[in-house]
């Protein structure tokens, strides 16, 4: 027995006189007192068949019974439309099937939702999944993600990587978020961790001279869910040996470029821009710049020395953006509780009126010299920010993105893809004041860099990378320490003694010491580039299954307790505080 001789979007007019059996889910049924017409769908489309009372009785009794979403097949003739009734709009417009046969083979439920149904609430739409991944746009953005990952993997393969697996089950490592852990009932009390990434793995696969390696790897991070993140995701992560910084981003810029053409699109130039991380918090305010408009940030700090002002005169950091538009005093005030929330004590600004005259209430503190090199056209507004380097940075880039958004000057026909480079190695936490990582401890330092103070590393930059497309981060990499001594070095940076560092890395420094090739790699989000390349503004849009923001899975209801017989066989006992037991 043949369920289908095509599929529903596959009918054309070299179909007509041919008798065709089609499968799939009816998306409408109409009732034309005789005749029925019912539009067929599956993922390649819909093609409409026609049940004529006079032809097949028993199909039109059939059709009777069908309601939306039912799974049914029909078997006919394949005939073209009357000229007034064809649909320009389908590519099976042309033709329509005249049912001989009609078989409900599943029925539906009355549905929480319609599939055309638009601003359905997102819980529900994640309740019903398997509904939801009906409808086109959900349809769409799986067969981007799957036709964009083939086209990665023929161009990794193309240059002669090696896929390899690694566990998901491993030890704990520092890496920037909480591991989930999993108990282990043959040795209670102890845990594996979830791999947040195959960093470690994949460097020993380099130490094991694999050369070039990489894989589509699962992740799992417990941090807060947003946007761009979720528990589980999955990533292009790559390794290679004897390698230099651009050798890597040479390799990562192809396979963006591979996916790009694997679904149609024109792929972004190459090579890519490279932009220093200095620069980039300089001009845009973070290390993930969104480049589509301009207002970039402009420094004032010299020209402020001397200023009347005392809030500018003061300050270690004097800089500013140029709005397009002369707020009023309401929209100003909203600003700066916005840049009072993201860290400011305040907003300065100047408003240039269409006619060029300027309001503000330090105009009459500052200089003609300092007005006049804060030249701005009219109808603009000039926001400043004042300040420690850091934080003034990240309170005009938040407003900077604000403002792009809000004043719709974000061109979302572009493309911008770009690297950030030469990143610190190391960052000091503000609460403790000890030294840690900025991406991990097993990036190197830039050449010639390799010794420094370590009670006071600032300064020293790291060989690390990430790759950004319209204000998201794809993904990071670097080129890692190869060098037993230097690794113990970081460690002893980041506060770990030696007895510390040998209980948690003691496999990995014991593989350096027997011979590790330089190497470097790369890691790309896929959710994220997929996200990106199907015009979705969340990863929860290009994922099978994902979780809301709280952390739950509306479709199962996981995460749930457990049978205290259960935990009791694992070693461990759950503590449900107030605000977990009553989520």
């Amino acid at each position: 027995m043949s369920w289908r001789d095509l599929y529903c979007g596959e009918l054309r007019t070299e179909h007509i006189g041919k008798r065709v059996t089609a499968a799939g889910w009816v998306d409408t049924r109409r009732d034309h007192g005789g005749l029925v017409f019912i539009d067929l769908r599956d993922h390649t489309g819909k093609l409409q068949l026609v049940i004529n009372p006079e032809r097949a009785a028993e199909a039109q009794q059939a059709a009777h019974e069908i309601r939306n979403e039912f799974v049914v097949q029909a078997e006919g003739e394949v005939v073209a439309r009357a000229p007034e009734a064809v649909n320009p709009n389908l590519p099976t417009g042309e033709v329509e099937i005249q049912v001989d046969t009609l078989r409900i083979l599943s029925r539906s439920t009355p549905l929480p939702f319609q599939l055309d149904e638009e601003n359905v609430d997102e819980t529900i739409r994640l309740r019903y999944r398997w509904l939801d991944m009906r409808r086109d746009r959900m349809q769409h953005n799986f067969r981007v993600s799957h036709t964009a990952i083939a086209g990665m993997r023929r161009q990794m393969d193309a240059l002669n990587f090696v896929d390899v697996w690694t566990p998901s089950m491993t030890r704990g490592t520092p890496e920037g978020a909480r591991d989930f852990l999993v108990p282990v009932r043959l040795q209670p009390g102890k845990f594996f961790a979830l791999a947040q990434s195959p960093q470690l793995f994949k460097q020993l696969c380099m130490v094991g001279g694999i050369d070039r390696y990489y894989q589509i790897a699962t992740c799992w991070r417990d941090e807060d869910l947003r946007a761009d993140r979720q528990f589980e995701f999955r990533q292009l992560d790559l390794e290679m040996a004897f390698v230099e910084r651009e050798d890597v981003l040479d390799v990562m810029e192809q396979a963006v470029v591979a996916a790009f053409e694997a679904v149609g699109r024109e792929a972004p130039s190459r090579p890519f821009e490279r932009i220093s991380f200095d620069e980039s918090m300089a001009r845009y305010g973070n290390d993930r710049p969104d480049r589509r408009f301009g207002m970039e940030i402009q420094d004032a700090t010299n020209l402020t020395r001397n200023s009347e002002f005392g809030v500018f005169k003061n300050a270690p950091t004097v800089r500013y953006i140029v709005a397009p538009k002369a707020f009023s005093r309401a929209e100003l005030g909203r600003l700066e509780d916005l840049a009072k929330e993201w860290g400011a004590k305040g907003l300065a600004y100047i408003v240039v009126d269409e006619s060029g005259e300027v309001r503000s209430p330090i105009a009459k503190f500052l200089s003609e010299r300092e007005l006049g090199a804060f030249e701005a056209p009219s109808g603009s507004t000039i926001l400043f920010g004042a300040g420690d380097e850091a934080a003034v940075a990240r309170v005009l880039g938040l407003l900077r993105l604000h403002l792009g958004r809000e004043l719709d000057l974000i061109d979302t026909e572009k493309n911008d893809f770009h690297w950030i480079l030469d990143f610190p190695l190391f960052e000091q936490d503000e609460e403790t004041g000890q030294w840690t990582f900025l991406h991990h401890p097993f990036t190197a330092p830039m050449p010639g860099q390799e010794t420094w103070d370590e009670s006071n590393p600032e300064g020293v930059r790291g060989q690390h990378y990430d790759l950004i497309w319209n204000g998201w981060e794809l993904g990071s990499g670097s080129i890692r320490i190869h060098d037993v001594e230097l690794q113990e070095r970081v460690f002893r940076t980041m506060g770990l003694t030696d007895d510390e560092a040998q209980s948690k890395f003691g496999f990995l420094l014991e593989a350096l010491a027997m011979g590790a090739p330089p190497h470097g790699g790369f890691a790309m989000g896929i959710e994220r580039f997929v996200a990106q390349l199907a015009g979705e503004p969340d990863i929860r849009q290009v994922v099978a299954f994902p979780k809301v923001s709280s952390g739950a899975d509306p479709l199962t209801g996981a995460p749930t307790p457990m049978p205290n017989e259960i935990l009791r066989e694992l070693g461990i006992q759950a503590i449900a505080t107030e605000t977990s037991s009553s989520r």
